[in-house]
């Protein structure tokens, strides 16, 4: 079960659109959290809307989908993509 968003995540430059069941948003959110990465989660099986969302964002249904804070995205990434990417934003 994801914990309430906190005032921190409630304002993070990240947005991960994934779902529960999902092996590689589990891995994700994994690595988000021991990074200590705030960001904003968007489950699909609870946000009507969320699936759509994300659909509008990547063009495809895979999951997850991360935007981050200059508004590029990535659809099922590996960690080590994320890293790179957070690393270059300067997020980490």
């Amino acid at each position: 079960m994801t914990a309430p968003a906190t005032p921190a995540a409630a304002t993070a430059d990240l947005t991960m659109f994934g779902a529960e069941w999902c092996k590689d948003c589990r891995r994700s959110k994994k690595l988000l959290d021991g990074l200590g990465v705030a960001y904003n989660y968007v489950d699909l099986e609870t946000v009507e809307d969320g699936a759509d969302r994300a659909r509008a964002i990547s063009g495809r249904t895979q999951i997850p989908v991360l935007v981050f804070a200059d508004n590029t995205h990535m659809v099922e990434p590996s960690d080590a993509d994320v890293r790179a990417k957070l690393t270059a934003l300067g997020t980490i």
